[in-house]
């Protein structure tokens, strides 16, 4: 399967939508590989403008929003019952279970064990603390 570029933003759109239109993208595709070219293309900037521009408006780098993304993802995935940690590591873009336990512990102060033993309304209010970014 070959990767192709996702078309740039119709023409006339502001910065403020087109890093919208790439937070869209981030989100409906979290389980794919995502890389900056992809995503400056997305928002039809150069990367380091790209970059630029969505750090200063979302408050935090591309890297970053995507793994706090994947995370919160993957939290609501392990609050719904999931069974399988590893099914939900690779979904998150981990290719080890203890790459994303890792991050998971560092992201919510939980192991992914620990989180899914939580009852329903501790698991959404951790989760929604990360959201409020």
């Amino acid at each position: 399967m070959s990767w192709k570029a996702p078309l740039g933003p119709p023409l006339g759109q502001s910065e403020t939508q087109r890093v919208d239109a790439v937070k869209r993208y981030i989100e409906n595709h979290s389980a794919e590989p995502l890389d900056r070219a992809a995503l400056a293309a997305v928002a039809g900037f150069s990367v380091p403008h790209f970059h630029r521009v969505f750090s200063q408006q979302v408050g935090e780098s591309p890297g970053v929003y995507i793994r706090r993304v994947r995370m919160e993802r993957a939290g609501r995935k392990l609050r719904m019952g999931a069974v399988d940690i590893g099914e939900v590591a690779l979904a998150a873009g981990y290719e080890s279970h203890n790459a994303f336990s890792k991050a998971f512990k560092q992201h919510f102060g939980l192991s992914p064990s620990e989180f899914r033993q939580l009852g329903c309304p501790a698991a959404t209010q951790i989760l929604n603390r990360g959201t409020n970014k």
